[in-house]
């Protein structure tokens, strides 16, 4: 039988804490040039004073930084996983910044606009509920079309525009085959 092997969470540390704000990673997010993993915010707020990555210095971008940055929800969900209580405290620590910074934004005065926000924030939540897959892992998956050459001439299909698709990794093979079925516009005699 295999032994196992106890880690304490801050064997992890050097892992999963930001460089800039110390704290664990909240959205961590990648500078693809160095590979070197951030807080978004953190980072989002260094390049608006300096193209150069905070921790090892190398010019990420001459113009736009910020297309070199890619969010990480794996190791999100890792960071999530290792450390109790860290994602309800920042789900609470963003509906509080929220419920502060909503009213009267940009100086306007409470008026009959001010009610708006509620009904928006009632469309949220009803969008978010028909979203079950929102925050779930992310795939992308390649959609080549293979043809059957033995067959009759009549069974030519296009490829697609795009090969790829981004979805969730809980969804079904069933899902993908309406969604190319709907795309390619194939009658109901097909099979994909």
């Amino acid at each position: 039988m295999a032994t196992q092997r106890k880690h304490l969470v801050k064997d992890f540390n050097p892992h999963i804490t930001c460089y800039i704000c110390k704290g664990y990673l909240i959205k961590p997010t990648t500078v693809t040039e160095c590979l070197h993993t951030f807080c978004k915010t953190c980072i989002v707020q260094h390049f608006e004073d300096s193209n150069d990555c905070p921790r090892c210095g190398n010019q990420v971008h001459e113009t736009n930084p910020l297309e070199m940055l890619r969010l990480d929800n794996t190791l999100e969900e890792i960071i999530f996983k290792l450390v109790p209580g860290l994602r309800e405290q920042e789900l609470q620590r963003e509906i509080e910044f929220w419920k502060k910074n909503k009213p009267q934004e940009n100086g306007q005065d409470e008026s009959p606009k001010a009610d708006k926000p509620k009904v928006d924030e009632e469309c949220d939540e009803n969008e978010e509920d028909k979203d079950y897959h929102r925050s779930d892992p992310q795939i992308a998956i390649c959609l080549d079309c293979l043809r059957n050459n033995g067959q009759s001439g009549d069974n030519v299909v296009k490829g697609l525009m795009k090969k790829f698709i981004r979805c969730s990794t809980r969804v079904t093979v069933g899902t993908i085959k309406k969604f190319l079925s709907l795309k390619l516009k194939l009658p109901s005699s097909y099979e994909v």
